[in-house]
Order: structure tokens, then sequence, then C-alpha cells
């Protein structure tokens, strides 16, 4: 039996259709920041806490909780390192800014047990970077004076890049 050109054209077409199909069903795809967009966030989040005179560590963790992006002030406290990469992955992590991650595991409630897990860092200073209802990245700042000053930069951070990531 000869299967005419038309027809097997139809069919390689038809099988890959059918082939896409399957492996849309079985794949997903996310989105996430390119490390320009990553770094442009890190260095506004940087020049905030400068301008209101605090030496700060910035880190920018993808969505999940993958350091992407780190930065340094000059006189940060050498603290800053780990607890901005933390905060950052917490924030990314668990999708929730750190500070009501903080509120919501004091000790007494439900999830007080999260904080024993390393690298939570339960503490103002995270936040998730979030563009179409869906958590993109984590930023966290550490080495203002407290962890309500680490967030003001952190916001600004994803200020400086909200038009870029919004769909």
């Amino acid at each position: 039996m000869t299967v005419s050109r038309p027809l097997a054209v139809a069919l390689v077409v038809l099988s890959s259709a059918f082939a896409a199909d399957a492996i849309a069903q079985a794949t997903f795809t996310t989105r996430g920041l390119t490390v320009e967009t990553a770094l442009k966030a890190a260095q506004a989040a940087l020049e905030t806490c400068r301008k209101n005179g605090f030496q700060v560590g910035v880190a920018i963790a993808d969505r999940a909780g993958v350091l992407q992006v780190y930065l340094r002030d000059r006189f940060a406290g050498p603290h800053t390192v780990e607890m901005a990469v933390n905060k950052a992955w917490t924030a990314a992590s668990f999708r929730i800014p750190t500070a009501d991650l903080a509120a919501e595991t004091q000790a007494g409630k439900p999830m007080s047990a999260i904080r024993q897990l390393p690298r939570v860092a339960a503490l103002a200073g995270g936040l998730p970077i979030e563009a179409a209802g869906s958590t993109v990245a984590g930023i966290g700042v550490s080495g203002a004076p407290g962890g309500e000053a680490d967030d003001v930069c952190a916001r600004a951070g994803i200020e400086a890049i909200r038009a870029d990531i919004e769909f």
C-alpha cells in the first residue's frame, strides 16, 4: 500500500501535534528574572540604603531560591552576606515577605517549627518578587538598622524593575 504525499504530510503534522500536546501535558513553563534585571533590582536596593545612610548586602534569589546576584557595600558587616542570601531564599521559597513569616512562626503558633529549618530567615528584609501573579524571585537586604529599614530598600529594588516584569 502506498500513501500519497499529501496524506503522508498530514500524518506527520498530526503526529507532531499529538507529540507536542503530550509534552505540554507532561511539562510546565516558569518565568524568572534575567541576570540583568536581577542586578538592576539589587543596585536600586543598595542605592536606596546608601541614600538612607546604611551599608548593606543585597541578594536576589531565583524562584527556586538559588542565588542569582549578590552586592555588598564596602562597610557592610560580614554577617550581611549570609543573612541577605537567606532572606532572599526564604522569601522565594515561602513566597511571602519574611516579616510575615516571622509573625506566623512565633513561639506557640502552629507553624513555629519552620524556624528550625536551615536557612529560614524569620525577620524582616526579604520580599518575594512577583509578576503576573507568580513569584519569579526573592530579594533580601541585610545591614540596615532593623528589618523595617531593610524592607524599605528591598521594596525600592522591586519598584525599580516593576515596569520590566509586568506582563
